[in-house]
């Protein structure tokens, strides 16, 4: 068998994908487009794009991702889900399209800290006011972990690659807040997660 021809699939977006879909449907429910940043293997965007045939789902990675996101949405068939912009929130300008809200999922603890900053400010620049940006991942509250085994992961993700990390969503909310948005709400989510929302003033 040629693997080379088979689609990438993440374990986790396996398991998050519908209970990221239970909270983000009827947030999204009155929206004509929504931007996902880090489409990665692109997974999360078919599988939404499916369940909210309403709007159009964008994706954007970097380059090297554009194969497998790219394998995802012509097997899914989908008509409204697009085919990957190239964007790197390090350099690269934010890909000029009409949205009302933007997504990203398990993004922020692997990029560094001035990337980081950049995604967000980037989702305030793109976002029209009451757009929402929403953010998935493990976070810490007040400098805590959520548990023992995110302790652990933040050693890992600090060995594996300077700047990365689990973030302070105190940290987040301020970096949001320099960007134009301001908390809307925060979902607990499975397995420590947490989903993020905030909306452009």
């Amino acid at each position: 068998m040629n693997t080379m021809l088979e689609k990438p699939c993440a374990e986790s977006c396996e398991r998050n994908s519908q209970p990221i879909f239970e909270i983000i449907s009827p947030l999204f429910a009155h929206a004509q487009a929504v931007l996902e940043i880090g489409s990665g293997t692109g997974q999360h965007a078919v599988y939404f794009a499916e369940r909210m045939p309403h709007l159009i789902w964008h994706t954007s990675d970097k380059p090297e991702y554009h194969p497998g996101i790219q394998r995802w949405i012509k097997e899914s068939r989908l008509k409204n889900v697009r085919p990957p912009h190239s964007f790197d929130v390090s350099h690269d300008a934010c890909p000029k399209l009409q949205v009302n809200a933007i997504f990203s999922a398990n993004t922020a603890h692997i990029m560094n800290e001035n990337d980081v900053g950049n995604m967000i400010e980037h989702a305030g620049k793109q976002l029209p006011k009451g757009g929402l940006f929403l953010l998935y991942g493990p976070f810490r509250i007040d400098g805590q972990f959520s548990s023992q085994n995110d302790a652990l992961f933040d050693q890992q993700l600090r060995h594996r690659n300077v700047g990365s990390n689990i973030r302070d969503i105190e940290t987040l909310d301020r970096l949001a807040k320099q960007a134009k948005m301001l908390p809307k709400q925060r979902y607990t989510m499975p397995r420590n997660n947490h989903l993020i929302c905030w909306q452009r003033q």
